[in-house]
């Protein structure tokens, strides 16, 4: 074997990385014990902990701070962990009717409900939808008159055909897109969950949100669908604020101290209080000068330690080295406090002792984003004032027309901004006031400071430049804020799943036992099996599932559930290499050759399957992981990284071990008496009894076809819309049934179906109140559950909440049909490439196409058959999709010796039925031990795999049944039937 020493190289390396990368979890977990030890159930002090451990070092010699293991850990999906997983889709349909000022045209108005209809059903985005409405409705109409405006001249004319204006409304969708994204990603920031995550859809008008570990979902769905607020505000200079706090922490220190003595005490503390502030704190100052003024980490430190001070010292005031020590620095911002202390300075500024030092038309409000200049993540307070009568702002968002990133005369980034007439004459007044003193003007949306710019000159015809210190990026963000006034776009939730911490505990107790399981069985299997060479296997699969999981942390890949059952197929897919080549060893063995040279020659020949088998199944993970979401794509790139791994430890590792046991001189086995003449001389008729196999076949998948018309599926609650919800009872003897007639009453008759799920939980899905647009219509749903379940029985949890909007519901199907006939053809194409013959193509075609039937006809006959559910949802896709990439894997190990065989034996003069019959049945034993390693695992994952995955593991069950099925009965016969010349 060349290349050893660089083989062992990439082995130690991978190795080390892994284990390293492990330890950074293993590191995470033991930090977040002790904090749960020293909390001892109190979630506050558990938080209060791992906040001070934040920047500390805590991982040996290489001293990485909980923090840097934290982001590096193994990741957990939320179907594991717990939380919230939303998809928001902006409302179009007001985004179109603002921006035609809402016109009052019967057209225009009945084209935007007949677009909103139709979207249910098709793939076209909703503004073409919405112009070919109207144009059916009028077809001489004219859209520029309703959306060309004065305002909008410059990028939409009074003249411009309707396909100008339909570019028109589809970039402005665009705009409004991303502006939704972009106050969604500030918003979700409030709920202080750990590693959440937003994304925008491609080539969609939704945005995808997880939340995991998230403890108030209702508290988020109102969050997250509210109007975003963009405001101008006023600012007060740091000059005039700071003792105003020095004030505030004056009064909260009197009150600290004299917490037990009598009210006039307290009084008089505070009137002294104001005394010294109205002289300004000099002393206070004095002590931050101590500090080195930039380093604003160090000063929290120091002023932490000053018990006189609660507000400055979790507050750092904004200030400078100057000649005669610390200054205050002028503008807005009048502090800074560490991420983990913002609460406690808004409790503080919220408490009565600070509304009494603090003047009405004042208000703190914090940056949206970190500073980038400290050494851990800090906010700065930024002092706003309020204008009018109200006490608000001095300009709204409404105002605007138009905002772009842009770069100033010296090519640094700004923004431009563009404001209406009315909004033209607003601003010149408000900057002729701020300019002569240089005042700040805040932009502020949902709260949050975006900018804070000193006006420099009066500003009037309505174009102004905002500058500052600003990357690309931030100036495209703060355009997207700017335009989030104008364009009122509204984001509604269509999608909805919670996973309640227990049951995500459920499904990891579930995934780690049928991993530990299947293990064992592929263990035991091998040995028993292939003697000492199996336990070649064991090892080898042992270093393969260290190698997967340390890729898929130093991903970042996130751990989902069907991301375990990855790994259990995986190590079926592992083993499936080794028996590969062990059969071929002993096929080598069986012609004389010695022990050394028969495994030479074994991983020589077995090369050529091994390859192409994997690679067939990696494409099928890759379309899986293109077109998947959420949890799919979690299986999907399990699937592929474990391919690559088990393809490294199955032909290199496996090779090394052999390599140095035969230099040890051992004997090396690779059966026992009883497994080495399994199926040795099987010669079993395939090839003559091929009609007998069509006739199964065709009369199976005609009853499935037959069932799917008449009785159809049960379908998932992510292909029908819905509501789904997961309820665990106390009492495990609740009857389906009786559940089923109780919440009927409530939710409406034929709305509501109640499966098992397991032992002590049900499955309820509704489509009650699904057509409601209203924010208490998810509330409305839940009580009316509730409400039934109370009669059943009061002791109940509900540990899983999902909504689906039909919309989307409607798209995933489509989506899901469209990614499985396209991984068809991708296979039959790589077939063709391969094989050179397209017979061997349309065999693998047919076969494909026969499994995916055969699967999709077992879910609709026996859909109501079985003690578990049969649902057809994106899991069952995903099963599909790995069916068809298995069946092949097998399918191309037959077509593979049939090639070998029509090479060597067709000069014989053979008849071509003969040879490929030999050939079938020369290789029956490496088919059958193969499907049966994959079987045995997927048997394990079936049974010990937990409830939510079962449907999921029972169509592979009976896939990877019917595939190594076809890919001796079907995929060879069609070969034979259309090409008896053609293949010699």
């Amino acid at each position: 074997m060349q290349g050893k020493g660089i083989i062992k190289f990439f082995a130690i390396v991978l190795a080390l990385l892994s284990f390293y990368y492990f330890s950074l979890t293993w590191v995470v977990q033991k930090v977040e014990g002790d904090a749960r030890e020293y909390a001892k159930g109190n979630p506050e002090k558990e938080k209060a902990y791992l906040d001070s451990v934040e920047q500390q070092p805590v991982y040996p010699v290489l001293n990485h701070t909980y923090q840097y293991c934290k982001s590096h850990e193994l990741a957990l999906g939320l179907d594991l962990k717990g939380g919230m997983n939303v998809t928001m889709q902006v409302s179009l349909r007001e985004l179109v009717k603002k921006l035609g000022n809402n016109s009052p045209d019967p057209a225009f108005n009945q084209a935007l409900t007949n677009a909103e209809k139709a979207q249910v059903n098709s793939q076209k985005d909703y503004i073409t939808l919405f112009v070919e409405e109207y144009e059916k409705l009028n077809p001489s109409g004219k859209l520029a008159t309703i959306f060309s405006t004065q305002d909008n001249q410059a990028n939409l004319k009074f003249n411009a055909s309707n396909d100008q204006v339909k570019t028109y409304l589809q970039d402005q969708a665009n705009v409004a897109v991303k502006q939704s994204y972009t106050v969604l990603n500030t918003r979700i920031d409030q709920f202080g969950v750990a590693q959440p995550n937003i994304q925008l859809q491609q080539g969609t008008n939704r945005i995808l949100i997880e939340l995991p570990g998230v403890k108030d979902p209702e508290r988020v769905r109102k969050l997250l669908q509210g109007t975003a607020k963009l405001e101008f505000y006023k600012t007060f200079d740091n000059q005039e604020v700071y003792p105003i706090l020095a004030n505030i922490d004056k009064l909260l220190a009197a009150k600290s101290k004299t917490a037990t003595t009598k009210t006039a005490d307290t009084a008089k503390a505070a009137t002294a209080a104001k005394d010294t502030a109205a002289k300004g704190d000099g002393s206070l100052l004095g002590k931050l000068g101590k500090g080195t003024g930039k380093d604003s980490a160090a000063a929290v430190g120091k002023l932490k330690q000053q018990n006189a001070n609660p507000l400055l010292s979790v507050l750092t005031p904004a200030v400078y080295q100057g000649q005669n020590g610390m200054q205050l620095l002028p503008g807005p911002a009048v502090g800074i406090a560490r991420l983990q202390d913002t609460a406690k300075v808004n409790d503080m500024l919220r408490s009565a002792e600070a509304k009494s030092a603090t003047p009405n038309n004042i208000k703190f409000l914090w940056d949206v984003k970190p500073r980038t200049d400290a050494k851990e993540k800090a906010f700065t307070l930024y002092a706003i004032k309020l204008s009018g009568a109200e006490n608000g702002p001095v300009l709204t968002g409404d105002v605007i027309t138009d905002a772009k990133a842009d770069v100033d005369e010296k090519g640094r980034p700004d923004v431009q901004m563009i404001m209406n007439s009315s909004g033209a004459q607003s601003w010149k007044n408000i900057t002729a006031e701020a300019a002569p003193s240089k005042a700040a003007i805040a932009i502020v949306l949902d709260d949050n400071v975006y900018s804070a710019p000193n006006v420099q000159n009066e500003i009037s015809g309505g174009v102004s430049s905002i500058s500052g210190n600003f990357t690309v990026e931030d100036t495209k963000d703060l355009a997207n804020v700017l335009k989030a006034g104008r364009l009122p776009a509204p984001a509604r939730i269509v999608n909805d799943a919670v996973v309640g911490p227990s049951l995500g505990q459920e499904a990891i107790s579930a995934g780690l036992l049928s991993c530990v399981l299947g293990f064992v069985v592929v263990l035991v299997f091998m040995v028993v099996y292939y003697n000492r060479a199996g336990s070649v296997a064991v090892v080898a699969v042992l270093i393969n599932v260290v190698f997967l999981m340390g890729v898929l942390i130093s991903f970042g890949a996130v751990l989902t559930l069907p991301g375990i059952a990855g790994i259990v197929l995986t190590l079926g897919i592992a083993v499936d290499a080794n028996v590969l080549v062990y059969e071929r060893v002993r096929e080598e063995m069986a012609l004389g050759k010695s022990l050394k040279q028969a495994i030479s020659d074994g991983f020589k020949h077995a090369l050529s399957s091994i390859l192409d088998a994997n690679i067939s199944t990696f494409l099928t993970a890759t379309i899986l992981l293109i077109f998947g979401s959420g949890p799919i794509k979690g299986f999907a790139s399990t699937l592929m990284i474990g391919i690559v791994t088990s393809l490294f430890c199955s032909l290199l590792i496996s090779r090394l071990i052999f390599e140095w046991m035969l230099e040890k001189g051992w004997d090396v086995k690779f059966s026992h008496a009883w497994s080495s003449h399994t199926f040795k001389n099987a010669n079993y008729a395939f090839v003559k009894n091929r009609f007998k196999f069509y006739a199964f076949s065709g009369i199976f998948i005609a009853a499935g076809i037959v069932s799917i018309v008449t009785r159809g599926f049960n379908y998932g609650v992510d292909f029908q819309g819905g509501h789904n919800y997961i309820v665990q009872f106390k009492d495990s003897k609740i009857d389906a049934e009786q559940t089923r007639e109780a919440v009927t009453k409530y939710l409406g008759v034929g709305k509501a179906e109640v499966k098992t799920f397991g032992s002590d939980k049900l499955s309820i899905t509704t489509n009650y109140l699904l057509e409601d647009k209203s924010e208490d219509a998810d509330a409305k749903v839940e009580s009316a559950l509730t409400k039934g379940l109370n009669e059943v029985s009061p002791n109940y949890t509900i540990v899983g909440r999902t909504k689906v909007d039909p919309t989307i519901s409607n798209d995933l199907k489509t989506s899901a049909s469209l990614t499985v006939i396209f991984a068809i053809l991708v296979i039959a194409a790589y077939i063709l490439i391969r094989f050179r013959k397209w017979q061997y193509s349309l065999g693998a075609l047919v076969a494909t196409v026969h499994d995916a039937l055969l699967v999709m006809s077992f879910f609709s006959l026996f859909k109501d058959a079985l003690p578990f559910s049969l649902d057809i949802d994106q899991a069952f896709i995903a099963a599909i999709l790995t069916v068809i990439g298995y069946s092949i894997n097998d399918t191309v190990v037959v077509f593979d010796r049939i090639r070998e065989y029509l090479k060597f034996h067709n000069t014989k003069g053979e008849a071509t039925e003969v040879v490929i019959n030999n050939a079938i049945n020369s290789t029956l034993s490496r088919t059958i031990i193969t499907s049966l390693t994959v079987l045995f695992v997927l048997i394990v994952l079936f049974i010990f795999g937990g409830d939510v995955i079962k449907g999921f593991s029972f169509a592979l069950l009976i896939g990877i049944t019917f595939g190594t099925y076809s890919s001796i009965c079907v995929a060879t016969p069609v070969i034979i039937d259309f090409g008896k010349k053609g293949l010699k």
